[in-house]
């Protein structure tokens, strides 16, 4: 695996309780405060029958030298981080797609359950075109993963694995011509604040894979709120 944080191995190591499961995302920090509203894009016909639909545009990348780090990458210009935005607003009882360019090198998923799709629109998602329901746990380079805060309203649930480029399309510097383009819809119920995250484990090193990037928000993973018209 060719993933460009491991040139930093070794330089954050998190305790065994900090891999308390897959609720490990919530970050202590929160690195980026603005936030990305959907673009409006007319109306979809959906079980639920005619409702709004709105687009994100997002990008998975195998350092920091993009998203909202600055031109020097911040103070961990070797983190893999999503961009250009990990803070999200999405209106209430909608459809929206998402679409993801996946820049980067990947490997064996820790759980085979985050390679395949859940709670798409159709339980699908488009892969470069072509329409999947899952990907090769062998090769993934990130998922993102969508779930909701306790409280009494609706909950939402939504997790598509982004499969990984092979090592020799991942250039030392710079980023391919050709990543992965993956694409989904969902319906957002009702308004609350949501979490999102990556659930690769593409931490630094081999002892804390779900530190560093992957437990900082800003870096592989952030807020979706879902608010009312």
């Amino acid at each position: 695996m060719n993933k460009r944080f491991f040139a930093a191995l070794g330089t954050v190591i998190l305790g065994a309780a900090v891999i308390a499961g897959i609720g490990t995302y919530v970050a202590s920090a929160k690195n980026d405060s603005r936030v990305l509203a959907a673009t409006p894009a007319g109306t979809m016909v959906t079980p639920q029958g005619t409702l709004p639909h709105y687009t994100l545009d997002m990008a998975a990348y195998p350092d920091s030298m993009a998203g909202s780090h600055g031109k020097d990458g911040g103070v961990h210009p070797d983190w893999v981080t999503y961009g250009d935005y990990t803070n999200f607003k999405v209106p209430a009882h909608s459809v929206i797609t998402i679409t993801i360019k996946q820049y980067d090198s990947g490997a064996r998923i820790t759980n085979d359950f985050f390679a395949t799709v859940h709670g798409t629109m159709d339980g699908t998602a488009t892969l470069n075109g072509k329409v999947v329901t899952s990907v090769d746990p062998e090769a993934v380079g990130h998922t993102f993963t969508l779930h909701g805060l306790a409280d009494a309203k609706s909950q939402l649930f939504v997790s598509v694995p982004l499969p990984s480029l092979a090592d020799s399309a991942v250039p030392d510097s710079g980023y391919s011509t050709t990543p992965n383009v993956v694409t989904f819809s969902f319906i957002t119920g009702d308004a609350g604040e949501y979490v999102w995250n990556c659930e690769y484990p593409c931490g630094d090193g081999t002892t804390a894979r779900f530190g560093g990037p992957m437990s900082t928000q800003g870096y592989m993973s952030g807020n979706f709120t879902v608010a009312n018209a």
